[in-house]
């Protein structure tokens, strides 16, 4: 299993929760690779070209969905063409958190003390077309504000730079926004999924105000194209099977990491869904890694 992220973000967590259950369903030892770097494409290229014979998978993440229009034709592999998908694994809103000094309280705050301020207000991220970055992006384009981009290297920099007051917001995800406001370092002012969310007792949704507006953190199990289609199944239904288990739901559930029953089709449309709402976000905000 070669994970594209880091150890200790959320897309290793849920990876190493899923596959240690399922190895014990299959008898199966699946042994985790982290190989993190140039937004997931250093891992998905190791994979694209690994042999097809089910005993190499890829645990991506959202900038899968991203790089297409990221990279263009300097992407060293297709991805709908050489990456066949498995299985969602989960998903989880963005959420945007702010220093605990931060004067807005809610999204109307926020949009009018940002309209009253205009390119003051920082925001952090971990990339250029992060969905992080692609979640600035919307709120800026759908309240009519503008909001600077600062881009930091690593998650624990943006990160302390948050906590400690040097920028004032940074767009995350449900299971790394909790911790952090379960120790009172920062404080989430709203959240980007359309229903609320349990986790985040009393948090409202940005679709409250700019109704529709969305942007979702997800992982998922992909192979080699040419990988049997009876392993993929396989795969699939056993790791359905995972996500029902107690002890996955009660961890996934504690991180905030939302699961749900889906077929290798399903997955396949909700890859091919996710894919066009960020190429229409690049392109909408000119976003480019030149």
């Amino acid at each position: 299993m070669i994970n594209a992220y880091s150890p200790g973000g959320t897309a290793d967590v849920v990876c190493r929760i899923l596959f240690a259950r399922l190895s014990e369903r299959l008898g199966q030892s699946f042994a985790v690779e982290n190989r993190p770097g140039a937004a997931g494409t250093i891992a998905a290229q190791a994979v694209a070209r690994a042999p097809a014979d089910g005993y190499t998978l890829l645990y991506d993440a959202t900038a899968h969905s991203v790089n297409p229009a990221l990279f263009g034709s300097r992407l060293p592999y297709d991805t709908r063409r050489d990456l066949l998908p498995v299985f969602l694994a989960m998903v989880t809103p963005n959420t945007l958190m702010v220093t605990n000094g931060f004067g807005p309280r809610t999204v109307p705050e926020l949009i009018a003390h940002a309209k009253a301020n205009p390119g003051r207000l920082d925001c952090a991220s971990t990339g250029i077309g992060t969905v992080q970055h692609v979640s600035l992006e919307l709120l800026n384009h759908r309240a009519e504000i503008r909001i600077n981009h600062v881009v930091y290297r690593e998650i624990a920099a943006a990160r302390n730079d948050l906590t400690s007051g040097r920028v004032p917001m940074q767009f995350s995800n449900v299971p790394s926004t909790l911790p952090v406001t379960q120790a009172n370092q920062a404080r989430c002012l709203a959240h980007c999924g359309p229903a609320p969310i349990a986790q985040l007792p009393g948090i409202p949704g940005f679709a409250e105000t700019l109704p529709g507006f969305e942007t979702w953190e997800w992982n998922g199990v992909f192979t080699p194209a040419g990988t049997p289609g009876e392993v993929i199944t396989r795969l699939n239904a056993e790791l359905n099977a995972t996500i029902r288990d107690s002890v996955v739901i009660e961890r996934l559930t504690g991180l905030g990491a939302l699961t749900r029953p889906n077929t290798v089709e399903e997955f396949a449309a909700f890859r091919d869904q996710q894919t066009e709402f960020f190429t229409g976000m690049v392109r909408m905000a000119n976003i480019r890694i030149d």
